[in-house]
């Protein structure tokens, strides 16, 4: 008997409800998976229908769907003389479970239904799923008619138990299994299994890579053991973007990985692995304490060959994380091309204002091209296809990526009165280096409009506080400059290609920063409100970062002077020209200060009183105790009044685990009671204690 065995696991770029796409790339998964030698592939969670089905999991149609796609799956010639290992919906005695359906030859060997569910972050599993809670339990489940006819079998085995071949056993983990305490490999390392697989659904987010890499390593250096990891890939119709990294792991080392940001539909990892490495890793290890053992669904198949003396065995790798630049400049770069392709529109239109945001989001969708340009070259010809589709264009190739940014990417700066020289000459050199089809707009006309029809009914005509005006007028007068920026980009988006002569409408994108986001710093309906925004869910902070990034990477030195520049809303009257108008001093912190202050609202799950005791340590050297509670208090004053902007947010791609979405991550009252009368216990200088008691009374505030 052999002793290597060749495995396969892979990345799928799905698409949630796209049963024959999703079909298409696990067959062609598998057909790669045999080419590669391998006796056994692994694909990601939920794979069949997508993971992001939502409340579409709970309509009989995608069970049903699920079942056909299943069905297409057995009879293919491509499944045949292989383990294959799939993921999608089962109903169980009237009850949905997240399910492994591994079957050989037309045969169904098990269904192993998810035991931990992910019900954290963005995920909400237990809405439409049960978990299986009957560990080392197998019972039979009743096959639907379609499938009986293919396979033959009434029943199947359904359950936690593993998978005994003539050479190794095999367990299954799904996705958050791994990352619970009581993950099941520690059980079935125990018991003897010695390949520990994981079907996952995992999305990305800045600075979290690492994190799921460690967890693989570990899952086999404690005792040893085969780890393959396959994911989810791009984006499947939400906010989340699920970035790959199919890895394969042996005794703590990686041996096979997969990258993490691709524009590759189908990619599989295999490698080649000797079960005698397992067996003496454990040898001096493991001593096996298992009360009640797995039971085996025994098949009569190998996984290695009896003549594999010349077979070489993978050796590790090195596993080079992308810095958070990279990440953004690759990860919403991806998304936006899926969303693109999928949405069957003609490119992107963006209000580029020559500021930071929005220069971030434009060096993304260039980030977009250049990945096309790469790909085709590389002969992506799935990314060739949906290119030529986009233009409208089936002879187009596309080789630069400033040329196809042209094509694909519309850019206006939108001018009014209170407009600077400086701005508007930024956001024109921006838009020639990455070669977007630029346009000047000025909005005066349109402002001047509008007023003059509230002058018309009202008598009144609103002045700026510059001007002697009160602080509500103001307050109007910048936001009536900021939605007609809405109007006029949305009006641009459905029809300067039919001026042009082209067919298609553009998507508008947007360009608020998860900061502007949770204090509220941005105007309800204005620019801000998109189709869609790449930098939704990146702090300023780590925006700023990224442009220093692009300017070494693309060499887009415009970017330069808008990084010097102080960033600024520009609607109210310049004085002498100048700017006087900042975001840092509108919003009462810097960026940096409210970044800090998101991640305690969030990550640390802190009110108002939780925050200021950890602030006052960690700001102990810049400011005082009754400075951190006025900055706590002004905080919260901002984000409790402003709170009902996030329930229109235009969705934004998911990057920081302290975003305020209001979609599913950050569930929260749009409506507060504003009186937070918290209490803070301060330490002053002299160390002596004090109540301070802060009330937060609200005025009629920003909307």
């Amino acid at each position: 008997m052999g002793r290597k065995v060749t495995l396969a696991t892979c990345s799928l770029n799905q698409w949630a409800l796209d049963f024959e796409g999703n079909l298409t790339r696990i067959l062609k998964s598998i057909e790669i998976a045999k080419q590669k030698g391998a006796k056994y592939r692994l694909g990601p969670e939920l794979e069949i229908c997508g993971y992001g089905c939502a409340d579409h999991f709970y309509e009989s149609d995608t069970l049903l769907h699920c079942f056909q796609v299943l069905k297409s799956l057995l009879e293919s010639p491509l499944t045949q003389d292989i383990i294959c290992d799939v993921g999608m919906p089962v109903m169980h005695h009237n009850v949905r479970y997240n399910c492994r359906v591994i079957f050989l030859n037309k045969k169904i060997l098990l269904i192993r239904p998810k035991m931990l569910l992910a019900n954290y972050g963005n995920n909400r599993e237990f809405r439409w799923f049960s978990p299986w809670s009957r560990p080392r339990h197998v019972e039979e489940y009743f096959l639907p008619r379609m499938i009986q006819d293919v396979t033959g079998q009434t029943t199947v085995p359904f359950g936690d138990g593993v998978l005994s071949t003539k050479d190794t056993c095999l367990g299954s983990e799904i996705c958050a299994e791994l990352w619970n305490p009581r993950s099941p490999h520690v059980d079935m390392g125990l018991d003897g299994i010695e390949i520990f697989t994981n079907s996952s659904a995992s999305y990305h987010e800045l600075r979290k890579a690492d994190h799921r890499v460690n967890l693989v390593k570990s899952a086999t250096t404690k005792s040893g053991g085969i780890y393959l990891f396959a994911n989810q890939k791009g984006c499947d119709g939400d906010r989340l973007y699920y970035d790959g990294c199919a890895m394969i792991a042996i005794n703590g080392d990686i041996v096979a990985r997969g990258a993490q940001f691709s524009l590759k539909d189908v990619e599989v990892v295999s490698a080649t692995l000797d079960l005698e490495d397992v067996r003496s890793y454990r040898g001096e290890r493991c001593h096996p304490h298992m009360h009640k053992p797995y039971q085996r669904i025994k098949t009569d198949f190998s996984l290695s060959d009896c003549d594999d003396r010349c077979l070489p065995t993978h050796q590790p790798v090195e596993w080079i994380f992308h810095t958070p630049e990279e990440e953004i400049s690759l990860g919403p770069a991806c998304w936006l091309w899926d969303y693109l392709r999928r949405s069957g529109q003609a490119g992107f239109l963006l209000p580029l204002s020559g500021g930071v945001d929005s220069s971030s989001t434009a060096c993304i969708v260039y980030s977009m091209c250049v990945q096309i340009c790469r790909a085709v070259k590389d002969g992506n010809s799935q990314v060739l296809e949906d290119v030529q589709r986009v233009v409208s264009d089936s002879s187009y190739r596309p080789e630069d990526p400033r040329e196809l940014c042209g094509r694909l990417f519309t850019t206006c700066y939108m001018a009014s009165e209170n407009s600077s020289v400086d701005t508007r000459n930024r956001a024109k050199d921006l838009a020639a280096q990455i070669g977007s089809n630029h346009l000047n707009i000025n909005i005066d006309m349109a402002v001047k409009g509008m007023l003059g029809i509230f002058s018309m009914v009202t008598g009144k005509w609103p002045q700026f506080r510059a001007n002697g005006g009160s602080a509500r007028e103001n307050l109007a007068l910048q936001n009536v400059q900021a939605r007609i920026r809405m109007i006029l980009a949305y009006l641009f988006a459905q029809l300067c290609l039919w001026a042009q002569g082209k067919p298609g409408g553009l998507l508008v994108l947007g360009s608020a920063n998860v900061d502007e986001s949770l204090t509220g710093y941005f105007t309800k309906y204005d620019c801000s409100s998109a189709d869609i925004n790449p930098i939704g869910g990146v702090s300023k902070m780590d925006l700023k970062c990224f442009l220093q990034y692009c300017v070494k990477r693309f060499q887009l030195t415009a970017l330069i002077s808008i990084l010097d520049a102080p960033p600024t809303a520009e609607l109210e009257p310049l004085t002498d020209g100048k700017i006087v108008q900042t975001d840092e001093a509108d919003m009462g912190m810097t960026y940096s200060e409210l970044s800090v202050i998101g991640r305690l609202r969030k990550i640390s799950k802190c009110g108002p009183y939780s925050m200021f005791c950890k602030l006052i340590h960690s700001w102990k050297e810049t400011f005082s105790p009754s400075q951190v509670a006025t900055k706590v208090k002004h905080f919260f004053r901002m984000y409790s009044i402003n709170r009902h902007k996030m329930t229109t947010v235009t969705p934004s791609y998911h990057a920081e685990n302290y975003s305020p979405d209001d979609n599913r991550f950050d569930l929260r009252p749009f409506l507060y009671n504003t009186q937070w009368a918290c209490i803070f216990v301060l330490n002053n200088v002299a160390k002596q204690s004090v109540l301070v008691t802060i009330d937060l009374i609200f005025i009629d505030g920003c909307s």
